[in-house]
C-alpha cells in the first residue's frame, strides 16, 4: 500500500544486505577502500570487523559486484564447520571436484588450482563472512592456506569478515 502511495519501485528497509541502498558513511568508505586495496594489492590477508548490523555483509556484496573477470571467488557464509569441511566448501566454490574428499586430496587439488589460476593471470579470492564463528582448527587451516605462495606473490587472497571479537581471535 505505501509502495503505491510513495511510488516506490521496491520495498524499503528490507533486512537483506543490498548494496544498492548502502549509505557510504565515512567509516563505510574507509572500510571499502581498505577492502579494495587489499584485494588489488594481493595483500594475502584482509580483515574487516564491525558490530552486528554495521553493514559488513553489504560492503562485501558491493566488493563482489566490483570483481573483475580475472578474479575467482569462493565465498563462505556457513562458518560452523570443521577444518576439513571448510576446505571442501572453498574447493567446491572454486569448482574443484575431487572424487576423494580427504584432506590431503583437497589440499593438493586446491594448490594445483591456485597455481593454474595464477599462471593464467587470475586472482583467486576467498571471502569468509562471520569468521568469528570458525573453530581454532579451521582458522589454522586458513592461516596455512595463506602460506601458499610464489616467489612474487600470494596464491590466494583471503578476506575475513566478522564481529569485533574476530580481531582478538586472530591476533
Amino acid at each position: 500500500m505505501y509502495r503505491e502511495f510513495f511510488q516506490l519501485r521496491e520495498k524499503p528497509f528490507e533486512l537483506v544486505p543490498n548494496p544498492t541502498y548502502l549509505y557510504l558513511s565515512r567509516g563505510h568508505r574507509k572500510a571499502l577502500s581498505y577492502l579494495e586495496y587489499g584485494i588489488q594489492e594481493r595483500a594475502g590477508f584482509t580483515l574487516l570487523t564491525g558490530e552486528v548490523g554495521s553493514g559488513k555483509t553489504t560492503l562485501l556484496r558491493m566488493i563482489i559486484r566490483k570483481l573483475g573477470a580475472r578474479q575467482r571467488l569462493a565465498m563462505v557464509f556457513n562458518t560452523r564447520v570443521s577444518a576439513a569441511e571448510l576446505l571442501a566448501l572453498i574447493s567446491e566454490d572454486f569448482g574443484i571436484t575431487e572424487a576423494e574428499r580427504d584432506k590431503v586430496t583437497l589440499l593438493r587439488g586446491l594448490h594445483d588450482f591456485l597455481v593454474a589460476e595464477n599462471s593464467a593471470g587470475n586472482q583467486p579470492i576467498v571471502i569468509i563472512d562471520e569468521a568469528q564463528n570458525l573453530e581454532a582448527d579451521a582458522l589454522e587451516e586458513i592461516r596455512l592456506l595463506s602460506n601458499l605462495e610464489l616467489e612474487q606473490r600470494k596464491l590466494l587472497q583471503i578476506v575475513l569478515v566478522g564481529q569485533p571479537e574476530l580481531k582478538e581471535i586472530v591476533s
